[in-house]
């Protein structure tokens, strides 16, 4: 995955904003939390590059747990998210999306030993692309996959796991024709899916949107809306 696509628009991360008390250690990975595991109910989001520090990524967790899930945000990167400076290519080399899905998993577990009935991952871009080998496993009980970068054919003819795939118009990762083509393998696989495409927004658009863009912000409020109702469907 390479491209200025990716790179675009990256959010104002920040430290120290009064949510210290709201991160745990979930499967090893220091992560931000929202919501009571007493629901039962867990959701874990991945992050794009950008990582789990990322304030509107931290918002959806909120709006997620607000409807009653336990949300998981993990910081896959270990201290070491991607920033504009650095090569993409050198970065990527270092945070492997295998190496994700094997950190994904040992959250899961981990959830799932503290009483969690049902897990759901969404994951963004980068995110999304370890979401598609984590749902190989069939661990979880639903998947999204928000505007991902290029997802290995292997990874989908082995999914196992209902995913709904939401993605972006202009995408050089995931173009609207190959996010289609998902889609019908994983029908003719029959695993439940649910395939969207958001008109006139561009990849990233659902965690890093600009909040003066009104048809891009309606667009990512749409898609967080499809995403919970994936989960609210799947999560019992």
């Amino acid at each position: 995955m390479s491209g200025p696509q990716c790179c675009e628009n990256p959010p104002a991360v920040f430290s120290g904003s009064g949510q210290d008390d709201r991160i745990e250690v979930i499967g090893g990975l220091t992560s931000y939390t929202a919501g009571s595991l007493a629901s039962k109910l867990a959701v874990v989001l991945i992050a794009d590059i950008y990582g789990y520090e990322a304030p509107k990524l931290r918002q959806i967790a909120d709006k997620v747990a607000a409807t009653g899930f336990y949300v998981v945000v993990p910081d896959f990167f270990y201290g070491d998210p991607y920033v504009p400076e650095t090569p993409l290519s050198t970065w990527l080399h270092n945070h492997q999306p295998v190496k994700g899905c094997e950190d994904a998993r040992k959250v899961v577990a981990d959830l799932k030993s503290k009483g969690a009935s049902a897990v759901g991952v969404a994951g963004f871009c980068w995110g999304g692309m370890t979401v598609s080998k984590l749902s190989t496993y069939g661990e979880t009980e639903a998947a999204v996959i928000l505007h991902p970068g290029p997802l290995s054919d292997d990874d989908i003819h082995a999914t196992k796991v209902p995913t709904a795939i939401l993605g972006a118009e202009i995408d050089e990762y995931s173009p609207p024709e190959k996010i289609k083509k998902i889609g019908e393998i994983l029908t003719a696989k029959s695993v439940d899916n649910f395939v969207k495409i958001y008109p006139g927004v561009v990849h990233g658009w659902t965690v890093r949107y600009k909040d003066d863009d009104e048809h891009v912000v309606k667009c990512a409020m749409e898609a967080h809306a499809d995403m919970l109702n994936w989960f609210t469907k799947y999560l019992k």
